[in-house]
């Protein structure tokens, strides 16, 4: 019990902070403004982490809640593919609604510099997991080609949205990176197809 109510009290440090830098702004936002917004305290703050620069890293954290959200309310009949597209489709929904871009810039160039941790190749995420079930049943059923092992389709699948994701941080978001990916994501996945000639 003590163990997921740490969890807790992390999660919603992480939430409320994210919140507030979309509302006002990184540089704005106070770690006393996250300590009230998150109902918590300076001690538990400081507790998970150093500073306000330690939450950067977090957003991998925020994407994988939001995954852990849709696999609940995903439907289970979508093929392989659809729920790629799905899944793909309502995070970067949810980026571009709510992630600030200098921020989410400064986590990609942070991850690049990292030495350490790089928390978005971290493959115990809940978005790691959730990409290996779903291909592996994919090929189960026949819909994902087994010419190429799961882990090589997570890694390519992976890598693709994190090139959109860089790509439109690169670009200063002068397009829909929601619309383009929508537009995009059916043909790289196309190859992956048991058939490899339909649409994902």
């Amino acid at each position: 019990m003590p163990k997921k109510n740490s969890r807790n009290t992390r999660g919603r440090i992480i939430a409320a902070a994210w919140k507030l830098f979309y509302d006002q702004g990184y540089e704005n936002t106070t770690i006393e403004d996250i300590v009230f917004e998150s109902e918590t305290s300076k001690g538990s703050f400081y507790h998970y982490f150093e500073g306000k620069d330690a939450l950067v890293g977090t957003l991998a954290y925020v994407f994988d809640e939001k995954y852990d959200a849709l696999e609940a309310t995903m439907d289970p009949d979508l093929s392989a593919g659809e729920k790629l597209i799905f899944l793909n489709h309502e995070l970067f929904k949810m980026i571009e609604s709510s992630i600030s871009m200098d921020l989410l810039a400064r986590l990609l160039s942070t991850q690049l510099l990292a030495r350490g941790e790089k928390h978005l190749l971290d493959r115990s995420r809940s978005y790691f997991r959730l990409l290996r079930r779903i291909i592996t049943e994919g090929q189960k059923a026949g819909e994902i080609t087994e010419t190429r092992s799961v882990g090589e389709i997570v890694h390519a699948y992976a890598l693709w949205e994190r090139a959109l994701l860089y790509d439109w941080c690169l670009s200063g978001g002068d397009y829909s990176l929601t619309a383009y990916s929508d537009d995009m994501t059916p043909a790289f996945l196309r190859p992956y197809r048991a058939d490899a000639g339909g649409t994902a």
